[in-house]
């Protein structure tokens, strides 16, 4: 017979376990104690084999046996649909090269033929290759063998050295594209015939990561003085120490900065919070509440966690709650302006609370341990946790509905640090202190360089040239 866990109440059976445990009086204090450790680790195992990507944080990429969705029947025709920007390749009016195909006039009927025009194709294809550019100063010299010498143009101080092309290709397949540096030195030798060193590659990197010093100071003023920014951090790997990257972002800019700490001494040292006036939207890290601020609480952490407690535990709540969230993000998407009229948004709010009202019934609070020997507070169920977080914060939870900038979730920021823990997937740790801090900053400056329509390897060759793209400085 095979046993679906999912129709057991674990914490029910383990409840039972214990109160019959605790009529037992023939059991030793040793065995009464490692019977209560093994009722913990099962409870344990029992908690963490139930979550998943869609009802806890753990990355799709981690659950391979993940159920997939099942694409819904539709009376659309495969292939784009009206109205659908497609990225078809169109002609161009100047191509950047022409062959002109003449006819074979032996193949033509005895008759009279003039040319009378052209039918074009074009071909869309890509050439990889070096380039060496040599520059010759000239050298004039008078009857008394003084000689001059035409100036070179900035920058050209050797007999032969890289252009900045080749840096910001470097740099941009390196802490763009996350390229290690052994696969990058083989690329350039063997597809563009260029020798370069991971000593090179490492020096490209220090150059864009202090040609960017103007950037670190602008990129922090604009989101101290912006209306709302997103928060997250992660851990990372510097030389086997467990460091943390921090995030500050939203639709125009991104700011990465590594540090020892996680918590509010970080955020102070890196400077944006401490000067922001905002709304901070995050995932309830407390730490962020330490600021004096207007919070917004991602719901796409409280819907996973939702659906937990519906799958875990059969919460009747948690699934309205769940519900009830999704539906006023679906009508603020259809509203046009982001907003509800007043009545709507207070309308939902007597629903939330009427929730919650039931929350509190269906998930009590333990109950007071009669043993006094035991200290501090009895411990909540992530049900009854969960449910005074909507209740203490529905401010923050709710902003969302009131407040037309405010997003639903905390997506932004989750996207700007992802591609950080692909790095670590990919390298497995920083090597030092210096090289995070440069990863963080020039992935910062590109990051922020697409959201204001600049393409890497374009922003990288500003920078190499000695200036910040004009847009990001308006």
């Amino acid at each position: 017979m095979v046993l679906d866990l999912k129709k057991i109440n674990i914490n029910e059976t383990v409840d039972n376990a214990k109160k019959l445990l605790e009529k037992e009086d023939n059991i030793s204090p040793a065995l009464r104690a490692i019977f209560e450790v093994l009722l913990m680790v099962i409870v344990m195992m029992a908690e963490r084999l139930s979550l998943n990507s869609r009802n806890s944080s753990k990355p799709p990429s981690s659950d391979p046996n993940r159920k997939k969705k099942n694409r819904k029947n539709s009376d659309n025709k495969p292939g784009g649909q009206k109205g659908r920007f497609g990225t078809t390749l169109k002609p161009v009016s100047t191509p950047d090269k022409t062959v002109t195909l003449e006819l074979d006039k032996s193949l033509l009927p005895n008759e009279d033929y003039k040319l009378t025009g052209y039918e074009s194709r074009q071909v869309v294809d890509i050439e990889i290759s070096r380039i060496v550019t040599e520059y010759k100063a000239e050298i004039w010299q008078n009857t008394s063998g003084e000689r001059v010498v035409a100036p070179f143009p900035k920058g050209i101080n050797r007999n032969i050295q890289y252009g900045q092309s080749v840096k910001a290709h470097a740099v941009y397949l390196s802490q763009f594209q996350l390229m290690p540096y052994d696969r990058l030195k083989d690329y350039f030798a063997s597809e563009i015939g260029i020798p370069v060193s991971a000593g090179s590659l490492f020096n490209f990197n220090t150059e864009a990561y202090e040609c960017l010093e103007t950037f670190d100071a602008l990129v922090k003023k604009r989101l101290q003085s912006a209306n709302l920014i997103h928060l997250d951090e992660t851990g990372i790997n510097v030389n086997g120490k467990r460091l943390w990257l921090h995030n500050a972002s939203n639709d125009l800019w991104t700011y990465l900065s590594p540090h020892a700490k996680r918590g509010k001494e970080a955020m102070d040292d890196i400077g944006i919070l401490p000067n922001f006036g905002g709304v901070m939207v995050h995932d309830h890290w407390k730490p962020y509440f330490a600021y004096d601020n207007q919070h917004a609480l991602c719901n796409a952490h409280h819907l996973r966690e939702l659906e937990n407690l519906v799958e875990s535990y059969g919460c009747r709540w948690a699934k309205d709650m769940q519900t009830l969230l999704l539906i006023i993000n679906d009508e603020l998407k259809t509203s046009g302006d982001n907003q509800l009229d007043a009545k709507r948004a207070d309308s939902y709010r007597a629903q939330y609370n009427e929730i919650l009202d039931r929350a509190n019934l269906e998930s009590p609070p333990p109950e007071p341990d009669g043993d006094k020997k035991k200290r501090g507070r009895p411990k909540k169920s992530k049900a009854r946790n969960l449910y005074e977080r909507l209740r203490d914060r529905a401010d923050d939870v709710l902003l969302f509905m009131y407040v037309d900038y405010v997003p639903f979730t905390n997506n932004q920021g989750e996207n700007d640090i992802r591609m950080t823990k692909v790095q670590q997937k990919i390298s497995g740790c920083f090597k030092s202190i210096d090289g995070a801090k440069i990863f963080c900053r020039i992935r910062s400056y590109l990051i922020t360089a697409r959201k204001h329509g600049i393409t890497p390897t374009d922003a990288l060759r500003s920078i190499f040239e000695g200036r910040i793209p004009d847009v990001l400085l308006d």
